[in-house]
């Protein structure tokens, strides 16, 4: 195996961790700001969730820059890779989330473009609450993935 994926496979490890200690804020602030009814927590709430799809966004980055070769560029770039890490690449690698892991990750991602976008106090309650409530099966599904992927390419020459 190349050093390169060795050090793909350690990077996608150590983000992995980074993003489970992110999911654990995200719902630690959720139930706080449930039971104070203390707005702010909120605050803690989006940018956590913001942090768990920018994590993987990283990794997907590194994965399309280490094993495919191309990483998309232009305004919908952050779409494009997202779709690019649910494709196999014939010769190259199998898909890296399935269609149905895309669709619920893109949720994350749109929310992250809000975040980014919008005042904290002007984010919708509502949204938070689904995403929150998704978000144990979300990472439980990606990082399952990222592990098969890592497998994958513990076996390439």
């Amino acid at each position: 195996m190349s050093k390169k994926y060795l050090i793909l496979i350690e990077n996608i490890n150590n983000e992995l961790e980074e993003i489970n200690a992110t999911v654990q804020r995200a719902k630690r602030a959720w139930t706080l700001a449930l039971e104070k009814d203390e707005p702010l927590y909120l605050d803690s709430v989006a940018l956590s969730l913001h942090d768990f799809y920018n994590g993987l966004e990283r990794l997907f980055e590194r994965i399309a820059e280490s094993v495919d070769e191309y990483k998309p560029d232009g305004i919908n770039w952050h779409r494009e890779i997202l779709n690019q890490m649910s494709l196999e690449v014939p010769n190259v690698r199998p898909a890296i989330i399935s269609q149905s892991l895309k669709e619920k990750l893109d949720e994350y991602r749109a929310f992250r473009h809000i975040v980014r976008n919008v005042y904290a106090h002007n984010l919708r309650l509502n949204r938070m609450k689904n995403l929150i409530e998704k978000l144990d099966t979300a990472f439980k599904e990606v990082k399952e993935s990222l592990q098969s992927f890592c497998k994958f390419l513990n076996s390439v020459k």
